[in-house]
């Protein structure tokens, strides 16, 4: 979403696709909206409903036509129509506002005095985005409780670069944010003092996104569950200094269904190993860049529920942890391995996986050396296997491909990235796979366009997308996965040692978090049915 200054014609982003009153509220695109310079009872709004044919004026046809088809009408134009739509006559004007659900604001400094107008327009606000420049002076306190007190149903907040809001702004919000379900906060101020108002005062929070909080710091006083124990089901913590004050949250959240832990600096293993026995309700976890051993994995496994893990580039994982989680997590559908090339996965963790994991539907392995072994068991006993990407591996030869065909009746969408595969394993995938619909190949230099061309012919419905480039190239530029999900930048790491002493030191040697700043993207889309389609959320 876009953000446009707070000046006397202030500029509103909202969503394009929110639904209308009978259908409750979507996450969608958006499209921005000028406020009008015109008061909505002003004599010079002219109203179609009389029009005067007599004097040459047109019927207005759309009179009868309840508000909530007019708004359904509304929500199907884009930007600049919608606006011009505003300005036709005062019911369209009251109904363009009363439609809106959700508002993205440019949160200067400024907007305090711009907050009356807009909100007594947009009565019906229940998503609000406020986001600030790094080089301009956000909203303060004042501004955000305004903002509480005109915005009686918000249900969704998100603040991004307000760093004027302070810990006391935030709670005297949530004081009157009661109906609050999901609040988001990046690059702000704040400290652990925001964070408890929110989940002391909001009781029905459902979701909670914090990313570089500058006020959460060694020190800093531990961040509990209040009042939002039973009804928070998702966590995500994002480039945390101490992101262990959000340890007795993470453990009395015992609805919790969702849990991302993505470059935070710590180790981890404690809380997981305590979350383990505690949260048996756990459905998804994605862990990025921190600092866990098979010890942590060992204690998240006992959350048997989890159907979807992410375990990206996490140096101190190894096959033991592997096949902790195939033991117990027997419902996984969806497995993303980002081994970073240090192996320390391999075909006995997957092994594992191929025998405990019978319903898994989704593989992702990057980095990864799996051989035919372990990717002749997964093909035998996951029979529900639909998505399969093998990205960055030696390993990966026309054997294993040819292993896949065979076997992967279900198979529906295959990448593969910057493997050693040539035109015989590509061959080999149009005598298997029957129900395969896509291929992506990329950063393969064995493969041609000749095979290319040959596949097209012989499975005219099969979408066939090449993309062969100098092995150079591998492990820098982003892979492009289209399924989700989808996947970027492989850097290319030097191989470790299987222990350390010192895993600290190890840890920020080797991620490099917050000093460099260089960290290397996972980025996540929805494959659409087109080619060059791509997905985005709030």
């Amino acid at each position: 979403m876009g953000q446009y200054p707070s000046t006397s014609s202030s500029s509103v982003e909202l969503n394009r696709r929110d639904t209308p009153p009978s259908e409750g509220l979507g996450l969608g695109w958006d499209h921005g909206l000028d406020l009008p310079s015109i008061p909505p009872e002003s004599s010079a709004v002219p109203d179609l409903g009389r029009a005067d044919d007599d004097a040459g004026g047109g019927v207005d046809f759309t009179s009868e036509l309840p508000d909530e088809c007019l708004a359904h009408v509304f929500h199907f134009l884009g930007s600049g129509d919608r606006k011009r739509c505003s300005l036709v006559c005062r019911r369209w004007l009251r109904v363009d506002g009363e439609s809106r659900h959700r508002l993205s604001l440019d949160a200067q400094a400024d907007l305090l005095n711009f907050i009356p107008p807009i909100f007594a327009r947009y009565d019906s606000i229940s998503k609000l985005s406020l986001r600030c420049d790094r080089k301009s002076i956000s909203i303060n306190d004042d501004a955000l409780i305004l903002i509480a007190l005109r915005c009686t149903s918000l249900s969704r907040l998100k603040l991004r670069g307000c760093r004027e809001l302070t810990d006391l702004g935030i709670a005297a919000f949530s004081q009157h944010a009661k109906n609050l379900r999901k609040f988001s906060c990046g690059s702000c101020s704040l400290g652990a003092g925001a964070v408890n108002a929110i989940l002391d005062h909001c009781t029905g929070l459902e979701e909670i996104s914090i990313k570089r909080l500058r006020g959460i710091h060694d020190g800093a006083e531990l961040i509990g569950p209040g009042v939002a124990a039973k009804s928070l089901k998702s966590i995500c913590l994002k480039e945390i200094i101490n992101g262990q004050c959000f340890g007795p949250l993470i453990i009395g959240a015992k609805g919790l269904k969702t849990l991302k832990l993505i470059r935070c600096l710590g180790d981890w293993d404690s809380i997981l190993q305590t979350i383990g026995s505690s949260t048996p309700s756990l459905i998804e976890v994605h862990f990025e860049r921190i600092q866990l051993s098979d010890a942590g994995l060992a204690g998240i496994s006992h959350c048997k529920g989890i159907e979807i893990l992410h375990i990206v580039k996490i140096p101190e994982c190894s096959n033991l942890g592997l096949c902790s989680i195939a033991e117990n997590c027997t419902q996984l559908r969806k497995f993303y391995i980002d081994g970073w090339r240090i192996n320390r996965i391999g075909d006995e963790g997957l092994v594992a996986i191929a025998k405990q994991c019978p319903n898994l539907q989704e593989l992702v392995l990057i980095g990864v050396n799996a051989t035919h072994s372990s990717l002749s068991l997964i093909a035998s006993n996951c029979p529900k296997l639909e998505r399969l990407a093998l990205c960055g591996s030696d390993a990966i030869r026309d054997a294993e491909i040819a292993c896949i065909a065979t076997k992967c009746e279900a198979l529906r969408k295959l990448c593969i990235k910057g493997c050693p595969i040539t035109d015989v394993g590509i061959e080999s995938l149009a005598l298997g796979c029957p129900n395969l619909v896509k291929i992506k190949v990329r950063k393969c230099r064995g493969v041609s366009n000749q095979v290319a061309e040959w596949l097209r012919e012989r499975k005219g419905s099969l979408i066939f997308n090449l993309d062969a480039e100098t092995e150079d190239e591998i492990g820098v530029q982003e892979s492009a996965v289209e399924f989700a999900p989808m996947f970027a930048q492989q850097a290319a790491a030097p191989d470790v040692p299987s222990s350390s002493n010192d895993r600290s030191t190890m840890f920020r040697a080797k991620l490099g978090l917050f000093a460099g700043r260089n960290f290397v993207a996972c980025t996540f889309r929805r494959w659409s049915n087109g080619e060059n389609s791509s997905g985005g959320n709030l």
